[in-house]
């Protein structure tokens, strides 16, 4: 016999009180399509998104591929007027995009593909939100950096196509951006900032360059392994409410099944990929590591801290493999440049998540039982002085003396912080960056 319908909400309202954890998870899963030649459904999605005019945003460098040429072909073919802004810039900054809205204010699309690499993606996000709300970029920039507004309302319809495979952005729910006076970078996020359709075709990262492609398959195989051993949701604070619910929603067992698969498909194909651009299984494969790792993203913490950290006082640098106008740290690399060091200091709180990674990446089981607290981070310190990435903090140009300039950057990168597995103290980051200066 059921009881009272009183004694009944009685009830609910008790657990519901005693909670000291988050017991509610969502998961936004974005709409994609994936596969060889998939750019050319295109035309398909914008249509039925009810574009007619559509601008596509991308850089000059993605211009001068067959990427720009196959998507443009397949939009005209599907009766879609066309307009093409090809200004984006790598890292995107805040006088980039402003200048951006200015450019292309006197279009009338009603519709937006970003083509490129995350740079471009997020540069369109912005476009979109500027152009259909207005206010400053700062006005909806994450606080402590920017005010924080919340996106009003609905923005035009987005779609996403990657030209490489690292960041996701087609399949997130915020764009970063470089604030210029500050060097430092920060975030737009709300759920609304996802594009309503990815498009991701393996064939548009075959024109990427060797360290294009590492840089990418960097931030995937890191991102994904920041989110499995992020802070439980159950270990988070609940919510006062789902609109105040972080898009970061923390480790939880949805977001575990997507990030085990990219961590696996990165073990096997990201060194290939980045070895030998033509070999379309391994392209296919790092596509596929970059996606499972935004399905699964629970959070990222301590190394995507550091990066803007890093990115924000390596403000001399030009990175060698990439064709850019000014100094900058490409995302990739400064994301795993503190990566290896971080993981050792945060295995002590999630040992079973990163001994499973471990499995993942295809380390042999007596080099995972020799040496268990390291194993993930040897196996990326590995990685980097195969694929000739940063094995040290100096490739930057940085100096043992600027660490506690890089900590107090890092600490204010709030947002991410809290998901780390364990307290994030200024002593933790001073370890993990006085760790990243040689290599081990």
């Amino acid at each position: 016999m059921n009881p009272p319908m009183g004694e009944s909400l009685r009830r609910r309202d008790g657990i519901l009180a005693a909670r000291t954890g988050e017991t509610i998870f969502p998961w936004f899963g974005p709409t994609f399509r994936f596969g060889v030649g998939a750019t050319r459904e295109a035309g398909f999605e914008c249509c039925r998104l009810g574009m007619t005019r559509v601008l596509v945003v991308t850089d000059e460098n993605v211009a001068a591929t067959g990427a720009l040429d196959d998507l443009r072909r397949t939009l005209l073919a599907d009766g879609l007027q066309v307009d093409v802004w090809a200004g984006s810039q790598a890292e995107p900054t805040d006088v980039s995009i402003e200048a951006a809205v200015r450019e292309v204010s006197g279009l009338a699309f009603d519709g937006l593909i970003g083509l490129g690499g995350g740079s471009s993606i997020d540069t369109c996000k912005l476009i979109n939100l500027l152009t259909t709300h207005g206010g400053a970029l700062r006005d909806y920039v994450s606080a402590p950096h920017g005010a924080g507004r919340a996106v009003p309302g609905p923005l035009a319809p987005m779609v996403g196509i990657p030209t490489t495979a690292g960041t996701g952005s087609e399949c997130t729910a915020l764009a970063v951006v470089d604030l210029t006076e500050t060097h430092v970078k920060a975030a737009v996020s709300h759920y609304s900032m996802r594009p309503a359709v990815a498009i991701i075709d393996p064939l548009n990262s075959l024109s990427c360059p060797p360290a294009v492609t590492a840089s990418g398959g960097y931030d995937a195989v890191v991102q994904a392994l920041e989110s499995l051993t992020s802070l439980a949701c159950a270990d988070r604070p609940p919510a006062t409410s789902p609109g105040q619910r972080p898009v970061y929603v923390g480790h939880n067992p949805i977001s575990s099944m997507w990030c085990e698969q990219a961590v696996s498909y990165a073990g096997r194909f990201l060194q290939r990929a980045v070895e030998d651009g033509d070999d379309l299984e391994a392209r296919e494969g790092m596509c596929l590591a970059a996606l499972c790792s935004r399905l699964g993203n629970a959070g990222v913490h301590i190394p995507h801290a550091n990066a803007y950290a890093v990115a924000g006082t390596a403000v001399g640098y030009r990175p060698s493999g990439f064709t850019v106008d000014r100094p900058l740290v490409p995302h990739g690399e400064s994301v795993i440049a503190t990566a290896p060091a971080a993981f050792d200091a945060t295995y002590v709180a999630a040992p079973a998540r990163f001994d499973r990674a471990a499995e993942l990446l295809g380390l042999p089981e007596q080099r995972r039982r020799d040496a268990p607290t390291t194993a993930v981070g040897d196996w990326l310190r590995d990685l980097v002085a195969a694929t000739d990435g940063p094995v040290s903090l100096e490739r930057f140009g940085l100096t043992p003396d600027q660490i506690p300039a890089m900590v107090d950057k890092a600490m204010a990168q709030q947002r991410v912080l809290v998901c780390a597995p364990l307290e994030v103290t200024t002593e933790v980051l001073t370890g993990v960056f006085e760790r990243s200066f040689a290599p081990a």
